[in-house]
């Protein structure tokens, strides 16, 4: 049972780039796992994935020649199924003994065990361990079985009659268990010691891997492939910081991890070429410059210490000739036709105004239940001109600039869909909301109006920034509330890891929105205006969609570190207990803005000493109160109070319910729970001595209506039931 390690390389031709390093970490890991199950490798066998465009390749340490042999018990049949009267061996006892390789003469070592009620038989006997040719053959068949491959080709062996499956063509097979070639066979390959090394910089083309150590080495050295997909990646971003830092002035290739993991998909000796292009295309926005190169070419960009995008950029190569010349002049030549059009779609798309461009809305369908684009926008403006008017009411904006702000809502409302007509969004849907930006700046309309059309896609995605000022925050809560309240009205709802129109991102934006630039405005008043504005289309605002509003305000409250201001302006971070979010968001406070007032006030009275009692005495008052007949009525006759425990329990309600009513009023959410923690001890006095379920109904009536009171009162600001244990 010698221990050596184990290289195993499957070298196929060019891998789909955006699958590679999910191929390469899958292909190693079902591997190494296989080999752990059979008892080939230890548990803490070191692995390594290789993965690079022609080859997926794993080395894993300490792999045995022959794991080590298993005892097994197995079960039989009942010992009376197994034996007759006599003791002796029924047929079918002798039949399933051949039927693993042992005779009559096993029966005597046969162990009796209980099994449930009944008594069984149980055949002792020493599995042989599995040898490395047929389980790393195993090992093998699984790993391939397991790939993700997104798209599975179909070719034909070299003997032209036999076919197979595979993510793609596969030309050799490389298994070694230290220098020993393990004979096992995959894809129709007979495995061996030779592999090839890069298409173009190897020669010879193929060479023998002398043992399973050496396979890094000598890919690098004779292959001219960095194999490891991590140490390429890492090779390529040194390098383009080293070509930025050439070029000077402080530039820096654009950050883009999708893309620089897609570049070190593509090449097996990654090498970084500067490039340049006319200064005249810089008069395009950078983001279809930077777009059109990343998407299209998978270039780097390069921008200057200020983030403006230079005239000159890094492409990362699969060669390195003595002269890159022809190299970086064939890119040069391919990436100008892009930037040309892009040019053109610019300077095309500036000679329509958005205004002229919204009558054209109304002949693209948004859906075929809920109308055009431009029926849509018609809704989204409704919704904001009463946002906006309403926001205007409440002082949210400066008196000076009520007018002009709500003015900006509503141009900006109709033009923000306006740029899906234009060529550049049509080549570029992912430049929807900033070119509409640009070209209204163009058009000559306010920096407010250009950057709320911009905005109110925002946010996009989670962490995503918010809209930059109140006309984008209004634009793009009339936006999502929009498409929220329209598909849930037409029941186009997000089932389970199933969301098309990113309804869940849209609810979120909508939270953060109300939440973080502090809107004033009541949930469900803002659901009853949305829907007001589809007309005969939705009659009212689902319950369903209320409810997952407040799924999500559970999920951004528990996600994340909340950061609470003091009244001194000393910002902290905050995290509240599920218990306390719970309590809080079970009330389904309107104002979301006071949420977080809420919770901070939640949180400091659970830190009371009085809290657990209090909390446990309202849990048992909510219980009392459901299980009474009818609903109780929080009216108290004090002349019929009779115990000196109700009397007392009314007199301190007296003087404390009114003062957290007060602060309650008052937004001191704080206050207002703390000072409720004057009644524990006439709560607490009350139910020792007092008997609420009284015989006569009138008294019952009213100390129920007592409770009813308190009940009122504790839970203004949030169920404290909810911090009961």
């Amino acid at each position: 049972m010698t221990a050596q390690n184990l290289l195993v390389e499957l070298f196929v031709e060019e891998l789909p780039p955006k699958a590679l390093k999910k191929l390469g970490d899958a292909f190693a890991s079902v591997l190494a796992d296989q080999l752990r199950v059979q008892g080939l490798a230890p548990a803490d066998a070191t692995v390594t994935a290789f993965a690079s465009p022609r080859r997926l390749a794993a080395h894993v340490t300490g792999v045995l020649t022959r794991a080590a042999d298993k005892a097994v018990s197995q079960k039989l049949m009942p010992v009376n199924v197994g034996l007759d009267a006599n003791g002796q061996p029924t047929p079918a006892l002798l039949k399933r003994l051949g039927a693993l390789g042992a005779d009559a003469s096993a029966v005597a070592g046969l162990k009796r065990a209980p099994d449930g009620k009944a008594e069984a038989l149980f055949y002792d006997s020493v599995a042989p361990g599995a040898d490395i040719a047929t389980g790393l053959q195993k090992a093998l068949d699984e790993a391939i079985a397991k790939l993700p491959i997104p798209k599975v080709m179909t070719y034909q062996l070299a003997d032209g009659w036999s076919d197979v499956k595979f993510v793609r063509p596969a030309h050799r097979l490389v298994a070694l268990h230290g220098s020993t070639v393990i004979g096992i066979r995959a894809l129709g390959l007979q495995a061996s010691n030779m592999t090839e090394g890069h298409r173009f910089e190897c020669d010879p083309k193929a060479f023998a891997i002398r043992d399973a150590d050496s396979y890094q080495q000598q890919m690098t050295e004779q292959g001219a492939v960095i194999a490891s997909f991590a140490e390429r990646k890492t090779e390529i971003a040194r390098q383009l910081a080293a070509a930025a830092a050439k070029v000077g002035g402080g530039c820096k290739p654009i950050e883009d991890d999708a893309l620089l993991d897609e570049v070190t998909a593509l090449v097996e000796r990654p090498n970084v070429l500067i490039c340049e292009f006319e200064q005249q295309f810089l008069g395009v926005p950078q983001e279809c410059l930077i777009l059109t190169m990343k998407a299209n070419q998978k270039y780097f960009p390069l921008l200057d210490a200020a983030g403006k995008l230079t005239n000159q950029f890094l492409v990362v190569s699969n060669i390195s000739p003595t002269d890159a010349s022809a190299v970086i002049g064939g890119n040069e030549r391919v990436v100008r036709p892009r930037l040309a059009d892009a040019k053109f779609f610019f300077d095309q798309d500036r000679k329509k105004t958005l205004a002229s461009r919204v009558e054209g809305l109304g002949k693209v369908v948004y859906h075929n239940k809920l109308g055009t684009q431009g029926e849509r926008t018609e809704r989204v403006l409704k919704i904001a001109q009463a946002i906006a008017q309403d926001l205007v009411r409440q002082g949210f904006v400066d008196e000076k600039g009520q007018a002009d702000f709500v003015k900006a809502v509503a141009q900006a409302a109709r033009l923000a869909k306006t740029d899906l007509l234009t060529d550049m969004v049509g080549e570029f849907p992912e430049l929807q909301g900033i070119m509409g930006r640009y070209y209204a700046l163009s058009d000559g309309l306010l920096e407010d109006v250009a950057f709320a059309i911009e905005d109110h896609y925002k946010p996009r995605f989670a962490g995503d920034d918010l809209p930059r000022n109140p006309v984008g925050v209004v634009v793009a809560l009339a936006d999502k509330l929009e498409t929220l309240v329209g598909m849930f009205g037409i029941g186009n709802l997000p089932t389970g890891d199933r969301d098309p129109f990113a309804l869940r991102r849209h609810a979120l934006g909508v939270v953060r929105m109300l939440i973080e630039e502090k809107v004033p405005a009541d949930l469900d008043w803002l659901l009853k205006t949305t829907a007001s504005a589809f007309g005969s289309l939705i009659a009212e605002t689902s319950a369903e969609l209320e409810e997952f509003l407040y799924e999500r305000l559970r999920g951004y409250f528990r996600d994340s570190d909340r950061s609470i201001r003091s009244s001194e302006g000393i910002s902290r971070t905050q995290t509240y207990s599920n218990s306390e979010i719970d309590a809080v968001l079970s009330k389904q406070p309107q104002r979301l803005v006071a949420i977080e007032q809420r919770l901070h006030a939640v949180m400091a009275f659970a830190a009371l000493p009085e809290a657990p009692a209090l909390a446990a005495a309202n849990k048992r008052i909510g219980n009392i109160l459901k299980k009474s007949e009818g609903e109780a009525a929080a009216t108290v006759n004090e002349s019929a109070l009779i115990e000196q425990a109700e009397k007392d329990l009314f007199a301190a309600m007296q003087t404390t319910v009114p003062a957290a009513n007060a602060k309650f009023d008052a937004g001191d959410y704080t206050a207002s729970l703390q000072s409720l923690a004057a009644l524990r001890a006439p709560v607490d006095a009350f139910f020792d001595g007092v008997m609420v379920n009284a015989d006569d109904p009138a008294l019952k009536a009213n100390r129920l209506g007592l409770l009813k009171q308190l009940h009122d009162a504790m839970n203004r600001v949030a169920d404290l039931s909810r911090l009961a244990t």
